[in-house]
């Protein structure tokens, strides 16, 4: 028996399949298949009922992910314990983040906690979506995440900023100010891919306040959207905060405002100290005008 195949038990159990389970811990699903398999031959017991649809846990298999959780969180806490005595040298912090809120991140929050605290190696874990950054915090991947609020119940929310979402369009356009969220029904705007992480935050906020725009352009490439603008080719839904060079363009508020809260998530376990101290940290960070 060795931590690995507890960790992958205990993913299993959280996913409902393995595909699933090894998606999220970013391994082969054979691999992950087997270590299942020599775990359960290892104990003489059946741990999952397998079905078409997945697996479900057995008794047997409820017993041993219970002790899992408690053996995994307890090497949490001994390398917690063993971080502390050597005043956080050495210590790696893992934050899980959506790619929209990794900007925010890597150019905001970790240089600054970088100068506050030079021992610690932040390693920044980019996910595909809301749920992958919770799978990344489930299965212990990550330490913290940077993430839309609300969060599933079995996660712990501490909010961080309140972000508005802000029309940027061509001075040309003729629309009120500020602009009522109707407004953006049949509106021309330039648009994330399909399929894409981005283009699913605009879709949630544009299907908030019940709007069906025409895509004009879609396109992943973000260093572009601003150039379409400026070009006439429509407008766009951002956030103020992120918006860098506003010449060319017209930045118009929403009335009422479109807003959306982002905060630092984390497991219910004990944080390791250098966790403990980034949160800290943020909070300060998210009281203070930037």
């Amino acid at each position: 028996m060795n931590l690995r195949q507890l960790r992958y038990v205990v993913a299993t159990a959280d996913h409902g399949t393995m595909t699933s389970a090894a998606q999220a811990l970013y391994v082969a699903q054979p691999a992950l298949s087997r270590a299942v398999r020599e775990l359960e031959r290892e104990l003489g017991v059946e741990l999952f009922a397998r079905s078409g649809r997945g697996v479900a846990l057995t008794p047997a298999g409820e017993q041993v992910v219970r002790q899992a959780r408690i053996a995994l969180d307890a090497v949490g806490a001994i390398e917690g314990m063993s971080v502390a005595r050597a005043n956080g040298r050495g210590a790696e912090l893992r934050i899980a983040v959506t790619a929209s809120l990794e900007p925010e991140l890597t150019g905001r929050l970790v240089p600054r906690f970088a100068r506050h605290q030079p021992a610690v190696r932040v390693r920044v874990i980019r996910c595909d979506d809301r749920d992958r950054v919770a799978a990344a915090l489930r299965t212990g991947r990550a330490d913290l995440a940077l993430t839309d609020l609300p969060v599933p119940g079995d996660m712990s929310a501490h909010p961080f900023e309140q972000r508005e979402v802000v029309l940027i369009s061509p001075p040309a356009l003729r629309v009120r100010e500020p602009v009522p969220p109707a407004a953006l029904d049949g509106m021309r705007l330039v648009l994330p891919a399909r399929g894409t992480a981005r283009r699913a935050e605009i879709d949630a906020v544009l299907r908030r306040v019940g709007a069906t725009p025409v895509a004009a352009v879609e396109s992943d490439e973000r260093g572009a959207w601003l150039g379409c603008v400026r070009a006439g080719m429509g407008s766009l839904l951002w956030y103020r905060n992120q918006i860098e060079d506003t010449e060319g363009v017209t930045v118009r508020s929403f009335m009422p405002p479109i807003t959306r809260m982002i905060g630092l998530v984390h497991a219910h376990r004990r944080l390791p100290p250098a966790a403990r101290d980034f949160l800290a940290f943020a909070k300060d960070a998210g009281r203070e005008p930037h």
